[in-house]
Order: structure tokens, then C-alpha cells, then sequence
């Protein structure tokens, strides 16, 4: 499966704020983000005027590069949300958060998606007791998420490292810290990600 190989703070830098694409990184003084605070190139520090187009194009950037998806995927997800009742960009952002990869994170059983996504193709996550392998699968409310009993002993499921991670309020973490529970959809000021989702379903109904 295609995937963005190249460097992920680069990705923060043109965006022009965090991501959290590199775990605990993202949380220390080494993040670039907060030590350059200006896009990458030889360009950077320089002025920028951007069109309505552009801003909207960013923002589109900003939400596939925090969920780490490619523009395909992306686009079948606009496609969905436009498809469902409710507002569309807040539905956008709920398919989003309903990712299994996304799950595992903001369940802190993972610092970063990128190793959330490892987890999941390394056959280590099983969601309502069977193995899943697909970091995109949809997790619904009731759905349970767990680490496989056979992986439970290896060194990067550290529980004392993912009791100290948040979680977000409509996950609930189990007692023994690997797994928890999806108990409902997200609402809109719950979910943290830095965009403008209007934009979005304004820059794909162009």
C-alpha cells in the first residue's frame, strides 16, 4: 500500500504547526516545529500571500498529513461524508477519528499514528477479540480494541508509558491499559485537530 515515506517534520513546517506525526517528539524542545517555526526551503522566511484556493488547498494538506492519509483515501472520505446526514465537515472528521490507526492513538497505546500503523500491519491489535491488519478499518460506538495476548509482552507496550498519555473523551481506556473501548462519536469542540474542516468540503465542491 502506497504511503508518505519522506520526513514528517517537514510535513508540520509547511502546515506551520504541530501534526504530532513523531510521537514524543512532538512533546520536546527537538521538535522543529518549535525551533523553525517557518515553512521548509530556501523560500521560507519570506512573505506569502495566499489565494482563497490556497487557503482552502492547505487546510485539505493539513488534514490528510495529521491523519496520514493519501489523496485517494481522502477523497472517498469527503465522498461518504457528503453522503451522510449531518454537517459534512464534521462528519469528515468523525470518519477520520473512527480510523483504527486514530483509535490507537488517542487511545495513548500509541505515541504516533505512524506507530499505531505499524501495530496494526504487525498483526498485534484485534478489535472485539479478532485480528485486524488494516490501520484504516472503521471502528464503530461499542467496539472494542485490544492488544493481542501474544504481543502483550513486547517492549512497546510499555503500560506505565501509555497510563501516562491522555485519552480522548469518547474512548475509555481498559484498567490493565492495553485496549479500551469506542463509546460514541466524537462532537466537534472534542476533537483537537488544527483545521478548518469547512474549507475542506469547500475546496472539493469546486
Amino acid at each position: 500500500m502506497a504511503r508518505y515515506t519522506g520526513p514528517k517534520c517537514r510535513l508540520c513546517r509547511q502546515a506551520g504547526l504541530k501534526l504530532y506525526l513523531k510521537g514524543e517528539k512532538c512533546y520536546t524542545d527537538k521538535c522543529p516545529v518549535a525551533r523553525r517555526p517557518y515553512p521548509p526551503g530556501m523560500h521560507g522566511q519570506g512573505r506569502h500571500r495566499s489565494s482563497e484556493y490556497g487557503r482552502q488547498l492547505r487546510e485539505k494538506n493539513k488534514a490528510r498529513n495529521f491523519y496520514m492519509v493519501l489523496e485517494r483515501q481522502f477523497t472517498r472520505y469527503v465522498d461518504e461524508a457528503e453522503r451522510r446526514q449531518g454537517v459534512s465537515g464534521e462528519t469528515l472528521l468523525q470518519l477520520l477519528e473512527s480510523r483504527l490507526d486514530a483509535v490507537l492513538w488517542r487511545l495513548g497505546i500509541a505515541a504516533s499514528k505512524a506507530q499505531a500503523r505499524q501495530m496494526i500491519r504487525h498483526d498485534h491489535i484485534a478489535v472485539n477479540g479478532r485480528k485486524v491488519n488494516i490501520p484504516s478499518f472503521l471502528v464503530r460506538p461499542g467496539d472494542t480494541v485490544t492488544v493481542r495476548e501474544k504481543s502483550r509482552s513486547l517492549g512497546i507496550f510499555d503500560v506505565e508509558a501509555i497510563a501516562a498519555r491522555p485519552v480522548a473523551p469518547w474512548l475509555q481506556r481498559q484498567e490493565d491499559q492495553l485496549g479500551g473501548s469506542f463509546l460514541r462519536q466524537p462532537a466537534r469542540d472534542e476533537i483537537d485537530t488544527p483545521v478548518q474542516e469547512s474549507m475542506i468540503i469547500e475546496y472539493y465542491s469546486r
